[in-house]
């Protein structure tokens, strides 16, 4: 199976906030397996919906070792935040060729809807807390750099274009 294309920044639908998802059905399921392979292909420890262009509240984590960890989410939202700080280099495959060190809380508690449809909190630490806190942005229409200065930001984003062009 082939997974849909990456989503090119600027496009609208990865600065427009996902919809909600009520319901956990099997077509849900099965965008789970296809962002599951796409985020594989990256390779990459998580992704959000709308990097494929699909604009729902969907995501996919796994920053385990070996992989076939993933954590599947619907409508994840941070319920607490840790005051630790964590930095780590942030990239993504809608901004081929540049990355930044973003700072974000060391550990997060977020709640979401499972693959079961049900509600479910859990812990993440590290690059977990890191990556679900990533997608979480995009589900909100954020992008990693926003959390840069103007400057940094439009650098980046020039490096960037000049890359793709």
């Amino acid at each position: 199976m082939s997974h849909r294309p990456f989503v090119p920044y600027p496009a609208k639908v990865l600065r427009t906030p996902a919809a909600e998802v009520d319901v956990v059905t099997d077509e849900i399921r099965a965008i789970w397996v296809e962002m599951i392979e796409a985020m594989d292909s990256m390779p990459g420890v998580g992704l959000a919906a709308p990097q494929l262009g699909i604009p729902l509240q969907l995501a996919v984590v796994d920053a385990s070792d070996k992989r076939g960890q993933s954590v599947r989410m619907a409508n994840p939202k941070v319920l607490h935040a840790s005051q630790e700080l964590r930095a780590h280099e942030e990239a993504s495959p809608n901004v081929p060729g540049a990355s930044a060190t973003i700072k974000r809380p060391r550990a997060v508690t977020v709640e979401f809807m499972n693959e079961q449809g049900e509600v479910e909190t859990k812990d993440f630490v590290g690059l977990w807390a890191t990556s679900v806190q990533h997608q979480i942005d995009h589900l909100n229409g954020k992008m990693y750099f926003d959390h840069l200065s103007r400057t940094k930001r439009d650098m980046l984003i020039k490096k960037a274009r000049k890359l793709g062009s």
